[in-house]
């Protein structure tokens, strides 16, 4: 082992703690997969008993679409990091929630426009033409929440 590595010391967080991260942190990275193919893209969530709830933008030919009809489980990872007066040095946390993902059906409660354009921040749309972009809300039920702190 390399002694000259710097390390920094992590400890978990309690669960009152990691749900007030997700509660209060706007966006977070969700991670999808094909087989052996990834895809990760940052996005803005909204979480409510027990659930992320995911409002995405998509073409289409839209490759989050097609990662999350492929995904069994989906991994969400919301971070903060922040230097320290060490210049090696970084304080910081992160919380990763794993569970199914699905398209959440118009008829659903959850599906309220308004309430969604509360809960979210505004859509961002790269190069694509508002005409072709469909709304879509997605729901990843957690089964597996863990979150570290240093």
């Amino acid at each position: 082992m390399d002694l000259d590595v710097s390390f920094a010391y992590t400890h978990g967080m309690d669960r009152e703690t990691v749900v007030e991260r997700l509660e209060s942190t706007p966006d977070g990275v969700l991670a999808l997969a094909d087989g052996d193919d990834a895809y990760a893209v940052p996005v803005f969530h909204h979480y409510a008993d027990g659930s992320l709830y995911f409002r995405l933008g998509e073409s289409p030919d839209s490759r989050k679409a097609a990662f999350v009809e492929t995904t069994a489980t989906a991994t969400y990872v919301v971070y903060e990091a922040e230097p320290t007066a060490d210049p090696d040095g970084q304080t910081g946390w992160s919380v990763l929630a794993r569970g199914p993902i699905r398209e959440v059906p118009e008829d659903d409660p959850a599906y309220d426009a308004v309430e969604i354009n509360e809960r979210f921040e505004p859509i961002r749309v790269f190069d694509e033409s508002l005409d072709e972009l469909d709304l879509t809300l997605y729901e990843l039920r957690i089964e597996e929440l863990a979150g570290r702190s240093n």
